[in-house]
């Protein structure tokens, strides 16, 4: 079987027989040249499926799925709420995430967001790719912008926030007394969180404020710093 994996967006299941999309057979018979009868993988929230070229027609691959190589992961859920950041670095941030294991993205517009809008669609993109490439089975989803009031109403009882705050004097965290709730990891923006967001933040009611690092990081720096700690911590 070749090592290309890529994310179906439709059921799989075993002898399931269907068809890649225009992009994804060009990549698969043009770019990588996979002939009919080889194989390839196919993954979604399903799991992943050895699947075999059946035809080839007009450039458009069939095939039909003959083994299952893993099941769905159960694995902790991790999301991230951030601000948008400027395009090169945001691409970065969403892409190194997705390969440390976040399962949600929460964009938030902060009072000293620079940036209100995502290009949601091509973030997707990326999501999609790192997966890809980083072995993963699930893909994260990413919300539309809000407010954070709005996100803290919404996720109320529903997750054990941690807030990245340089202000804190907390470098520890036990994640194992922590509640079987997804874990979320709230990142400023780059002028930092407002002193009315900062208070907003800890009346929330399962919140533990976390200096990850007493030098002032960029906003993707911190993101990527955070979400490491936490990989490990959960791990230990």
């Amino acid at each position: 079987m070749s090592n290309i994996r890529l994310f179906f967006l439709q059921s799989l299941s075993l002898n399931l027989t269907a068809k890649l999309d225009k992009s994804q057979s060009h990549y698969v018979n043009k770019v990588m040249r996979v002939k009919v009868n080889e194989t390839f993988s196919l993954f979604n929230s399903d799991g992943e499926w050895e699947v075999k070229v059946k035809e080839i027609t007009k450039g458009i691959v069939e095939f039909i799925a003959t083994k299952q190589l893993r099941h769905k992961e159960n694995s902790k859920e991790i999301w991230l709420a951030f601000s948008p950041i400027k395009s090169n670095y945001f691409n970065f941030m969403i892409q190194k995430a997705t390969e440390l294991g976040v399962t949600k993205f929460l964009p938030i517009i902060f009072d000293r967001t620079a940036v209100r809008k995502i290009n949601k669609e091509r973030l997707q993109k990326i999501i999609i790719e790192a997966a890809e490439q980083s072995n993963r089975i699930n893909v994260p989803s990413i919300e539309d912008p809000q407010n954070l009031k709005n996100f803290l109403i919404k996720n109320k009882n529903k997750t054990d926030l941690i807030f990245t705050d340089l202000n804190t004097q907390n470098k520890k965290l036990d994640v194992k007394k922590l509640s079987k709730k997804p874990i979320c990891l709230i990142i400023g923006p780059e002028g930092d969180f407002s002193e009315t967001e900062r208070e907003e933040i800890l009346s929330f009611d399962e919140v533990t404020p976390l200096k990850i690092n007493n030098n002032i990081l960029r906003a993707e720096t911190a993101a990527i710093s955070a979400i490491s700690i936490i990989n490990y911590l959960i791990d230990l």
